[in-house]
């Protein structure tokens, strides 16, 4: 059968009924996009409790890197399941979490030695890579970036600059933290033109931050995002990045990359540092690592893992089940689907860039890989976001079959399983394009 495959105007009888349970007894903080009820979900496809087919493009927000229950991670779930689900990795030793934080040691960027804390997600990760850059540093200032998205627990949402409502009334967060613009060309916050910039949003750091805030001597960490994800799906300049850790290194400042939604081949390479070169001190991974089973990791040089015994912990970090999904992820990102990321998401822009000739509501098309965001704007204005806009396509998608998600100001974005098809991607760009030409007409 065809997909999408709507036989019934979503939400259908049986997913309104699930709804209404859920707004009875369900906290009001989860956000829901639009009314999806999922019975089930193989491969690209999700089919709600009325029997429609939906085509996904969002991975369960980059989640889901092998689709959905690829069957090479349900066999290793279950292996793992019938021996033991879980004996806390704080306190003794089990082989998939060896397998697993030697696994991640030898993949992710920089020669040098390192040491695996593992976590639940990806806002556990920011939590222990605050915690070690403070405790190994013995500084206590922190920079991050505006635009950036670490989580919501109050470490790290206090390093989260993305929405205001994310932070509201929950102040006071964790002090000295210092937040500065992010590389976003097509918005440039000094309103410059890259090319002739000299990229003043890094070097405004020691200009302006270390000149009248903070001594870079008493920074412990800049936490940043390769490629910002809630942010907007935004890609810094070429040089970018390079400065960044340039600029660390002549302070003592430990650089943290925050790979959670980029990492797991979601950019076509493992890590979206490795594009640039980047071999960061910390690296904070989670969403793809797992194919959907809730871990996470920090990943430190080894001669910064300083802290010891009792300093940080976790009762379900770790846990063997979900270790084995992620020896399984990465055994199938390995190989092939990391490649298949680089090719098809090279097809899926490529083609994303053609619409935007077609239809001037589009105002930019970026990314790498199966990470790419299409910014929307008000059609006759200068760059003039279109949020509105932006959350009607979002739903007219969904109605046609088609599963996306929105970033940023008026971004939509494309992060599909890395199993994805070419003929799957033009099929979503066939169903974006007639909601556009719907809405915009």
């Amino acid at each position: 059968m065809k997909v999408p495959h709507i036989k019934i105007k979503p939400p259908g009888p049986k997913a309104k009924e699930m709804i209404e349970r859920d707004q009875r007894y369900t906290a009001p903080a989860y956000g829901r996009v639009y009314p999806l009820a999922v019975k089930e979900g193989r491969g690209m496809v999700i089919e709600d409790l009325d029997g429609n087919l939906f085509l996904d493009f969002t991975a369960g927000i980059a989640v889901t890197a092998t689709g959905h229950s690829h069957p090479q991670v349900v066999r290793a779930i279950e292996e793992q399941a019938r021996k033991f689900l879980h004996f806390c990795g704080s306190d003794f030793y089990y082989q998939p979490m060896v397998d697993l934080v030697e696994k991640l040691s030898r993949i992710t960027p920089g020669s040098f030695p390192k040491k695996v804390f593992l976590t639940n997600s990806g806002t556990e990760a920011i939590e222990a890579a605050l915690k070690l850059a403070r405790y190994t540093t013995r500084r206590n200032h922190i920079v991050a970036f505006h635009g950036s998205f670490h989580g919501r627990t109050m470490g790290s949402l206090s390093l989260t600059a993305s929405r205001s409502s994310h932070r509201a009334y929950f102040s006071p967060l964790i002090p000295d933290i210092h937040h500065i613009a992010y590389g976003y060309c097509h918005r440039c916050p000094y309103h410059l033109t890259y090319g002739s910039c000299e990229i003043e949003c890094v070097r405004s750091i020691e200009k302006v931050l270390f000149r009248h805030e903070v001594a870079p001597q008493e920074v412990a960490a800049i936490f940043i995002e390769p490629i910002q994800g809630e942010g907007g799906y935004v890609v810094p300049p070429r040089e970018y990045l390079e400065m960044i850790s340039d600029l660390c290194k002549r302070h003592g400042i430990l650089l943290v990359a925050d790979e959670i939604q980029t990492g797991f081949g979601r950019t076509g390479k493992m890590f979206a540092c490795e594009h640039w070169g980047i071999e960061p001190d910390i690296i904070c991974v989670a969403k793809g690592i797992a194919s959907g089973l809730p871990l996470g990791a920090m990943i430190a040089r080894e001669d910064i893992s300083t802290w010891t015994r009792g300093t940080h912990g976790s009762t379900f970090g770790g846990n063997p089940v979900a270790c084995a999904a992620a020896l399984a992820t990465i055994d199938l990102l390995e190989k092939g689907l990391v490649k298949n990321a680089a090719e098809v998401g090279t097809y899926l822009k490529d083609r994303l860039a053609e619409l935007k000739k077609q239809f001037a509501v589009i105002d930019d098309v970026r990314g790498l890989g199966l990470m790419i965001g299409v910014e929307l704007a008000r059609q006759g204005s200068n760059r003039v976001p279109a949020p509105d806009v932006r959350d009607q396509v979002l739903r007219r998608a969904f109605e046609k079959g088609l599963l996306l998600l929105g970033c940023g100001e008026s971004t939509i974005r494309f992060c599909p399983p890395l199993i994805v098809s070419r003929d799957e991607a033009e099929t979503a760009v066939e169903v974006f394009a007639s909601t556009l030409k719907e809405l915009t007409a």
